[in-house]
């Protein structure tokens, strides 16, 4: 006895993908550092700060790829701090450019997660603080880029 079975019909379709569905989940981040005087106090809204910004003046971008250490927007705040200070590297392998001082008290760092949520935080003598998007921003030049506080 012959049993006549009818299949669905399949088909075989190859989906494109855009690269950065592929890419891991990453945090973007932005160092503002704080040229006024005397600012080892702190971050105050009217101070001015300056992009961190490559030799050729391209804004400096730090890259980290989610983990379990990189996991929210305080951490890789903290792993840009680490860059900053030449003690370690970014999900990249960036290093923090020797023309520009080391990340310290009264910088502002401008986190964006892997959401597209930005938080702006203030290098604080312990952690960080939520501040405000700055609004007085310029540019740095060769002696505030490399003076020491």
């Amino acid at each position: 006895m012959t049993t006549t079975v009818t299949r669905p019909r399949t088909v075989t379709a190859r989906i494109n993908t855009p690269d950065t569905a592929l890419d891991p989940a990453v945090y973007t981040v932005t160092v503002y550092v704080n040229t006024a005087p005397h600012s080892f106090r702190g971050y105050q809204p009217h101070h001015p700060l300056a992009a961190a910004t490559h030799p050729d003046g391209s804004p400096l971008r730090l890259v980290f790829r989610a983990s379990d250490r990189i996991h929210d927007h305080e951490a890789a705040a903290d792993a840009a701090f680490e860059v900053g200070n030449q003690q370690n590297t970014d999900s990249k392998g960036q290093t923090w450019p020797d023309d520009i001082r080391s990340v310290s008290v009264g910088d502002v760092i401008k986190v964006t997660g892997p959401d597209h949520w930005s938080i702006h935080l203030s290098v604080d003598r312990v952690g960080f603080s939520a501040v405000a998007e700055p609004t007085t921003l310029t540019t740095l030049t060769g002696s505030t880029a490399s003076s020491r506080r």
